[in-house]
């Protein structure tokens, strides 16, 4: 192995023993005790310590993401991504945004199947009677054409700099790709606030409502996914700084840009499906 890694006569990448899977395995078993023992409040060895058994596991697993990811900057400043090995990449990459795709479809299931069968619903969710209507009776809404509407046109922008930050890399101009990378997080933060102020003020809760429970799983875990989206951007722009990526060689950009054009779309679907079609006909909340 030792000569594989000095003198490779191939274009795969032989990667060095690593700690990292093992750490993580073991950060995401702690990480899920302490959170199922937290949510059913049972003692972990007859102490009630469940809150720091899931903090410590979910620090854990940032501590591995962060050392990991490392690992894989270095290895590809290296020169270790070959051609060979960025296609696997790229089929590694395609095939987790796919997984993400399918994660999201079941939120939209979920809605569809309590909207459009919203008698049915209730009974395995037991909660309150819609009304036999969509929304539910006596629920007040969001205004689709309010702060969803501007969110939507802040993705749509963030967008549109993305793609800019990565034309201006595919040409040389590191300047251009600092400024569209700053505006896109300044984009990607501008939204989570704007969503955490929607949150806030929001006429209906989680509990007691299939409208709600439904509304905040699939908006939320896409709030979710753009604050990762936003990190994962602002990483790119630190490596930018440090003068990664070329023309020729920029992959971890190339998946920063695909992940954020999925949120994008995913968000579109959101806008569509349930503020604007899943709240018609409802109540608007005036406040």
């Amino acid at each position: 192995m030792a000569d594989g890694h000095a003198k490779p006569n191939h274009d795969y990448h032989l990667v060095d023993p690593s700690p990292w899977p093992l750490l993580g395995s073991i950060a995401a078993f702690v990480t899920a005790v302490g959170a199922i023992a937290w949510m059913k409040g049972m003692p972990i060895f007859g102490v009630k310590m469940a809150p720091y058994v899931f903090g410590a596991g979910f620090l854990a697993i940032l501590y591995t993401m962060a050392g990991w990811w490392t690992d894989v900057v270095r290895e590809a400043e290296s020169g270790f991504h070959t051609r060979v090995v960025q296609i696997h990449h790229r089929y590694g990459m395609l095939l987790f945004i796919a997984s993400e795709v399918m994660f999201f479809v079941a939120w939209f299931w979920a809605f569809f199947d309590a909207s459009l069968f919203s008698n049915e619903a209730i009974q395995y969710a037991r909660v309150e009677a819609t009304g036999g209507v969509w929304p539910p009776k006596g629920l007040e809404v969001f205004d689709p054409w309010n702060l969803p509407l501007l969110n939507t046109l802040i993705l749509l922008t963030s967008g549109t700099t993305v793609t800019w930050a990565h034309h201006a890399l595919l040409h040389d101009d590191r300047a251009s790709v600092k400024k569209a990378l700053i505006l896109t997080i300044i984009l990607g933060a501008l939204f989570s606030v704007v969503q955490a102020y929607e949150y806030a003020h929001a006429p209906f809760g989680f509990k007691n409502s299939i409208y709600g429970a439904t509304f905040f799983m699939a908006t939320g875990f896409h709030g979710f996914h753009v604050l990762v989206g936003t990190i994962f951007l602002a990483v790119c722009l630190l490596r930018v700084y440090k003068g990664h990526f070329t023309p020729k060689q920029h992959l971890g950009f190339e998946f920063a840009a695909w992940y954020w054009h999925f949120v994008d779309v995913v968000w579109l679907f959101l806008f569509a499906a349930i503020y604007v079609w899943g709240n018609w006909g409802g109540v608007i909340a005036q406040h």
